[in-house]
């Protein structure tokens, strides 16, 4: 293809690279001039124009991001038309948007004039959500770059969409002295929020004091119940601090699994991670009980999507994995040091009022001049002496 400025004469079936403001209308960016388009410019003592004159084989913006979005996989998803080189992706139902950087950066790389830009891997979204857009840089691009990219986006799997499946959840919570029962209400609450998205309900909330013989109990207690719980989550009173504290300890004697304890995002450092059989077993960290993003979003909505996290997954966590400080979180990652300042009081000068019994236009009784100087002058100098 050829950039460069033609006259009229040679313009026709040249595509238009700066758009044309005429008296007459408008000729758009992109626009493939024909034969009136010139006869217009004429009409308006144009004598040449910016614009790119196509070889064989190169495809058009529009044409070659239709065929770049046409390569990628649309279940759970919709597809905008292509437009000044663009095709857009949203999602049609709440899920968990996966994406392989592998593949990603390989289609990035095979021509700058294709590019794919996404959302971070696994990133929840809800319906309607954009979650990817190609955008085809130039106003045209090679065929061989084109199918070379079509080639790989249909054999490598470049992100997808998980839908997010009900669940039944139930709820522990271990109780302490220290702990406030209206804390404990806002847990439950702000469960049942991150659950609404994925349609999934808690069925019932287990209170019982932070011993681990009787968490051990109460999850076998859910685990026999006639309606089994698809997710158990302990909300543990105290911190978990070892990995052979209550929470961990409680669900080996269960006859569970411990898979991992802690992880590298914070807020988010001290959740548990195992199972009772198929069954799912959070240990949630104390900064869950506040609705800002924590680490145990990021597992949770795993789970909810269907997944099954490992101690792999959550070791690889790290990167990205320093969010955002929640206000109030009893142990901040950060004690900002005040310096320790002596106020030595010597006096007080109360100088306050709005001297409305002076009269509604008479003066300020601080301001009134008595032998020369104002009032609040002569306490104030009597102060200092």
């Amino acid at each position: 293809m050829r950039y460069d400025r033609f006259g009229l004469d040679e313009a026709e079936g040249c595509v238009l690279v700066h758009s044309l403001r005429l008296v007459g209308g408008r000729l758009a960016k992109g626009k493939v001039l024909a034969a009136e388009d010139i006869g217009v410019l004429r009409a308006e003592g144009i004598r040449e124009v910016t614009a790119l004159r196509l070889d064989p084989g190169d495809v058009l913006e529009d044409e070659a991001a239709t065929l770049i979005g046409a390569a990628l996989p649309l279940e759970h998803m919709r597809r905008s038309e292509a437009a000044t080189g663009r095709v857009n992706f949203h999602a049609t139902v709440n899920g968990l948007f996966t994406a392989s950087r592998e593949t990603i950066d390989a289609l990035n790389r095979i021509d700058p004039a294709i590019t794919l830009a996404t959302l971070a891997d696994h990133a929840p979204v809800q319906a309607g959500d954009m979650v990817a857009t190609v955008k085809i840089i130039p106003l045209a691009v090679r065929e061989e770059a084109l199918r070379k990219a079509e080639g790989l986006l249909r054999s490598e799997v470049a992100f997808r969409l998980k839908p997010f499946r009900p669940h039944k959840v139930v709820l522990i919570a271990t109780e302490l002295s220290s702990l406030k029962t209206s804390v404990m209400d806002r847990t439950a609450m702000n469960l049942k929020r991150r659950l609404e998205p994925s349609g999934s309900v808690l069925l019932e909330e287990i209170r019982i004091p932070h011993d681990e013989a009787q968490l051990a109990r109460a999850l076998e207690r859910a685990m026999s119940a006639s309606d089994r719980p698809d997710l158990m989550i302990v909300f543990g009173a105290s911190a978990v601090s070892d990995p052979h504290d209550v929470i961990p300890a409680a669900l080996l004697a269960a006859g569970g699994e411990v898979e991992h304890v802690g992880m590298p995002v914070d807020p988010g450092n001290l959740l548990v991670l195992g199972g009772i059989g198929s069954v799912p077993v959070l240990g949630a960290p104390g900064c869950a009980r506040s609705p800002r993003e924590n680490g145990f979003d990021w597992v949770l909505n795993r789970i909810l999507a269907r997944e099954r996290p490992t101690s792999f997954d959550i070791t690889g966590m790290g990167v990205g994995g320093l969010l955002m400080e929640i206000s109030g979180r009893p142990r901040p990652r950060e004690t900002v040091a005040r310096p320790q300042t002596e106020i030595r009081v010597g006096g007080l000068l109360l100088a306050a009022g709005q001297a409305r019994r002076m009269g509604q236009n008479g003066p300020h009784k601080l301001l009134a001049e008595f032998d020369g100087r104002p009032l609040v002058r002569r306490i104030a100098e009597t102060l200092v002496a």
